[in-house]
């Protein structure tokens, strides 16, 4: 006895967007591992605020999550002495880095990600 075949997987729906509308949401996403952290998602969020606010979302979303761990990061310091801080700072920068690359596949495809332990102090 066979099972009938799943029915395939729909697309997902993805927002029309020029392709350097995605590149420039793609490049915030993976400023951290292009050794300007917060400095390109603040530039790109200064410059296309007026412009388009679907980049300005993402930039925005970006520049929070980076400002947040440097936050965490700054939290963790006074732990460094009694070493239980080098882990977490190790440990928050893996996630940093692994939430980077799932907000850039997302953006990608056409989606929105919301980093965790974000504070979302701009809008």
């Amino acid at each position: 006895m066979q099972t009938p075949p799943l029915p395939p997987v729909p697309p997902l729906p993805a927002v029309p967007r020029q392709s350097d509308e995605k590149l420039w949401i793609v490049l915030c996403h993976v400023s951290i591992f292009l050794g300007v952290g917060i400095i390109l998602p603040l530039i790109v969020y200064l410059v296309k605020r007026g412009e388009s606010p679907v980049i300005t979302a993402h930039a925005a979303e970006v520049l929070n999550f980076h400002l947040s761990l440097l936050f965490w990061t700054i939290c963790t310091i006074p732990f460094v002495f009694i070493l239980i801080g080098i882990p977490v700072i190790f440990g928050l920068y893996i996630m940093a880095m692994v939430c980077a690359i799932i907000a850039a596949i997302r953006a990608s495809e056409g989606g929105f990600y919301r980093y965790p332990l974000t504070v979302r102090l701009i809008s």
